[in-house]
């Protein structure tokens, strides 16, 4: 395992929450400004930790990147609003601490699976400032939220009309200096393969720059289990954003 082979500095606050926590991995042999990578994890909004996607270090750190995993709150206790507050919160925690462990924050780029991809959407979004995002890689997400309100999910996180107004990433301007990979496996159910062609619609239509491509032979599930597996389609397109930022 990942928390067993490679160095790492666990459980750093990225905030005041208990939640709000992330690890850090290393390469074996650490350098100076090293690239950094921030993987946002899945799990509808309402379930898993970083703990359960440290295997993702074992790619990222492969680059000779510092991989950070991150933590969040979960629905339903907390809200979306919480959520997007924190993964921003995180990308700036790395921003500002990142050159003490070795980290070159000009050569930060992030990813997410499934709720993870949304959520990681909202890092680069179109501000005031430029997001200092490099790449994006956002794998199987899910970019329209109202169709989840009818669906098995609505009992269990209570999305509300506000939530899907404000949070849909396909409501939203992005920055343009970022350049995104979007990525599904060819075996998902169509609404994750039409919702991932449809966001790449809506960021070209803004200028950004974007890779549309599927996992082949691949469902929901292993396609995030296939980003810590060397030499394998998702984990390759992993690589390739951060060894290009």
């Amino acid at each position: 395992m990942a928390r067993d082979t490679l160095p790492m500095v666990p459980d750093i606050a990225y905030g005041d929450d208990p939640t709000e926590r992330l690890d850090l991995f290393f390469p074996q042999r650490r350098q100076t400004r090293m690239p950094v990578h921030m993987f946002i994890h899945g799990g509808y909004w309402r379930m898993f930790s970083k703990r359960d996607y440290s295997y993702i270090a074992n790619t990222i750190t492969r680059t000779g990147a510092i991989a950070v995993i991150v933590d969040y709150a979960l629905m339903p206790n907390a809200r979306m609003a919480l959520l997007i507050n924190q993964v921003r919160q995180a990308r700036q925690w790395v921003f500002e601490h990142i050159a003490e462990y070795g980290g070159d924050p000009t050569r930060m780029t992030v990813s997410g699976h499934s709720a993870g991809a949304h959520l990681a959407s909202f890092v680069f979004l179109r501000d005031t400032n430029p997001s200092g995002l490099a790449a994006a890689l956002l794998l199987s997400g899910l970019y329209e939220l109202e169709p989840l309100r009818s669906s098995f999910l609505q009992q269990e996180i209570q999305l509300t009309d506000e939530e899907v107004a404000r949070f849909s990433p396909l409501s939203h301007q992005f920055d343009l200096r970022t350049k995104v990979s979007v990525l599904a496996g060819t075996d998902e159910t169509h609404p994750f393969l039409d919702q991932a062609d449809r966001f790449t619609r809506h960021l070209r239509s803004q200028g950004l720059t974007v890779d549309r491509s599927d996992v082949t032979d691949s469902n929901h599930m292993t396609t995030v289990r296939d980003l810590g597996i060397p030499d394998t389609q998702a984990a390759n397109a992993l690589f390739q954003i951060i060894r290009n930022a």
